[in-house]
């Protein structure tokens, strides 16, 4: 058909808030592990669609799409939906990598599908959606300092120097768990990567 538009077996997103004071902050943890996914890849998310950035890309046979919602953080479902229902995926074809504070900076987590958590891009993705069923990856950013320090303030701060160091092997590794789990499954990529550093 002339006009039928590109297959995609699946969208990979990478949550976090855009514009370069955000770049670096907990909350953007998302963008960045899918970034160093798009260079793996050999592709760039520069595309402006779907209320956010895409990056196509193909591995082992499969079609990618890499999306930065573009909305900020508590708006990333409009833009998920959009491009969820334009490639006609059903949410268990939707891979989210975005922080986690109840996990130190350098782990990591998988899960096949789950509540919000009080993570407010998960849970604009579970109300546009419908469905929390949608696998994920999360990366440790480290717990708040101190039980009355505000979650905001907290996810929007920047990493210290040790912090830093302990999360850019994970940023790599958010990746690499994301293709395990297209690849081999849930059970297989938390069994891989769950806590690793």
């Amino acid at each position: 058909m002339l006009f039928s538009k590109p297959a995609c077996d699946y969208l990979i997103v990478g949550l976090g808030n855009p514009g370069s004071k955000y770049e670096k902050t907990r909350h953007n943890v998302g963008f960045r592990a899918v970034d160093l996914l798009a260079k793996e890849l050999g592709c760039k998310i520069d595309k402006g669609k779907f209320q956010g950035l895409l990056g196509q890309a193909a591995y082992n046979g499969k079609k990618l799409l890499l999306l930065k919602p573009q909305t900020y953080m508590n708006l990333s479902g409009q833009s998920v939906r959009q491009a969820a229902a334009f490639y006609k995926l059903p949410p268990e074809r939707i891979l989210v990598l975005f922080d986690d504070i109840s996990l130190a900076p350098g782990r990591l987590r998988v899960r096949a599908e789950g509540s919000a958590g009080g993570h407010n891009g998960i849970k604009s993705i579970i109300a546009e959606l419908g469905s929390q069923n949608f696998p994920r990856v999360k990366i440790g950013v480290g717990a708040k300092p101190h039980p009355d320090y505000d979650l905001a303030d907290w996810v929007l701060s920047s990493f210290s120097a040790q912090e830093e160091k302990a999360l850019a092997p994970a940023l790599e590794r958010a990746g690499e768990a994301a293709l395990c789990l297209l690849e081999r499954g849930v059970p297989e990529a938390a069994n891989r990567f769950n806590g690793a550093v």
